[in-house]
This record gives C-alpha cells, sequence and structure tokens, in this order.
C-alpha cells in the first residue's frame, strides 16, 4: 500500500471502514480489530483479483471499493468453512 501513497494509518482506517460497511452488507457481527483485518486483507485479495481482470483501483475510495468487496469475500468464505448459511 506505500507505493500507492496511503501509510499505514490511512489503511488501518480505511480497513476498519471497510471492514465496518462489509459487515453491515453481509449481517455480520465482527468487532472492530476483526473490521480492521478484514477490510485491509480483503482490500488485498480483492485488488490481486481485480490485477487479474486488468482492473485497477486506485487512493483512498479505491483502497476502501476493493476493501469491501474482499471483506465481503473473506466474510462469505469463513462461513462456508464453518458451514453456515451464506
Amino acid at each position: 500500500m506505500q507505493e500507492q501513497g496511503i501509510g499505514w494509518l490511512l489503511a488501518i482506517i480505511v480497513g476498519a471502514a471497510a471492514g465496518w460497511i462489509a459487515e453491515q452488507i453481509m449481517k455480520s457481527n465482527q468487532g472492530l480489530l476483526m473490521n480492521i483485518i478484514l477490510g485491509i486483507v480483503g482490500s488485498i485479495i480483492a485488488n490481486a483479483l481485480f490485477s487479474l481482470l486488468g482492473i485497477g483501483f486506485g487512493g483512498v475510495i479505491g483502497y476502501l471499493i476493493a476493501g469491501v468487496i474482499g471483506a465481503c469475500i473473506l466474510i462469505a468464505l469463513g462461513r462456508m468453512v464453518r458451514g453456515r448459511r451464506v
């Protein structure tokens, strides 16, 4: 994230926001720390998947969008692994 101009503090804030938005979309109940983790890891995963398709996100809004999409994917995968309905 540093090469795109986003520092670690901003990544944590954007990750928390992305995780919270994904939590609301997926009707999940996570804590603040899990929202941050889901948002940051989700952003990394979504950016990697989108780069395979030739789509690139940049800036804070791009990372927020990618983080929300990636966090939703991670929540869905977690539910599948635990055997809950998606």
